[in-house]
């Protein structure tokens, strides 16, 4: 009986173990049979394109502090030679920076610059008079000149009550230039070139070096030294005794416009050194002339002074310095 229950339930078994077979293999089928999803390529997507961003602007520079230019108060008593020798300058450029045309028209307390001031116009450069033709008979054939002012005392510009353009005009004598001018009906000139402005006198060449190759003025003995007051040295002589340049340079001044020194040279070696000489009885250079190391410039003389004697200066920038430290031994 048990036998045969289980040949009964053998082929049912069969049956099932067939029919899961069947769905297994089905499944298989089924998952060969599935393809794989497609894929598709896509080009890489542009670049996002930039705005081009203004260029900031440039930063404003600084504005520029100018300096200002170092003054000198003019007192009782100073002139423009002496101004200009306490800073080391020429006089010339002293007046040019400060437009003034007549140096006696200095006034004390009056501001001047002691250094040239940036894109200043300059002034007319100093002048001296026309000295005055000697006495004859008959006409004297010079240039007729109408009246004005001398040259010296005249403004820069016109002002209320100076008029400076348009000047008067030369004219060639002749008696019919003559009878013209008096008669206020002066001819037409042809017209002159354009003035060019003035510029200072040019300085010697070279630079502000230190080394300067000093030599004595003369040879004597020192009879007064160095000190603040006396700013020089005094070197006793004999008149006539021949004065030399202590160094090579130029002449800057040369005459008798400083009370209590005579007759006067100074020159300026470069930018940072000068030398002056005084109470000379005769002097042999004139102003802007180039000399050189003991070139004889003057003779010795006692002008201003109670005794035969040379007044000797070394300056520098403007500063009096002992001469005797520069000099070579005697």
């Amino acid at each position: 009986m048990r036998a045969g229950a289980i040949r009964a339930a053998a082929p049912g078994a069969r049956v099932k173990r067939a029919a899961a077979l069947v769905a297994v293999a089905f499944l298989a089928a089924a998952c060969a049979a599935r393809r794989p999803a497609p894929v598709s390529e896509r080009a890489p997507m542009p670049p996002e394109a930039t705005v081009p961003q203004p260029a900031p602007p440039p930063e404003a520079p600084p504005p520029v502090v100018e300096k200002p230019l170092p003054t000198h108060a003019v007192k009782k008593g100073e002139t423009l030679v002496g101004i200009a020798l306490q800073y080391g300058l020429d006089y010339r450029e002293l007046a040019a920076w400060n437009n003034i045309v007549n140096p006696a028209s200095l006034k004390v307390g009056q501001v001047l610059v002691i250094a040239p001031p940036p894109g200043a116009s300059v002034a007319t450069p100093l002048a001296p008079a026309t000295p005055a033709a000697p006495a004859g008979t008959g006409p004297v054939a010079t240039p007729l000149v109408a009246a004005g002012p001398p040259i010296e005392g005249r403004p820069l510009a016109n002002t209320k009550t100076a008029k400076v353009e348009p000047r008067a005009q030369k004219l060639p004598y002749s008696e019919r230039a003559l009878a013209q001018l008096s008669a206020g009906d002066a001819p037409a000139a042809p017209d002159a070139p354009s003035a060019q402005p003035a510029s200072p006198p040019p300085r010697p060449a070279g630079t502000d070096s230190e080394n300067i190759d000093w030599t004595w003025p003369v040879k004597g003995k020192v009879t007064a030294p160095f000190t603040e007051s006396s700013k020089g040295i005094d070197i006793a002589g004999k008149k006539g005794t021949a004065v030399r340049a202590a160094a090579a340079g130029r002449v800057i001044y040369a005459d008798h416009g400083l009370r209590g020194l005579g007759n006067l040279i100074i020159i300026r070696h470069n930018d940072t050194w000068l030398s002056a000489y005084a109470h000379n009885d005769k002097l042999l250079v004139k102003e802007q002339d180039e000399v050189k190391k003991g070139q004889k410039i003057a003779e010795m003389g006692s002008s201003d002074a109670d005794q035969v004697k040379l007044h000797f200066e070394v300056r520098r920038q403007g500063k009096p310095v002992d001469p005797q430290k520069f000099l070579p031994p005697q």
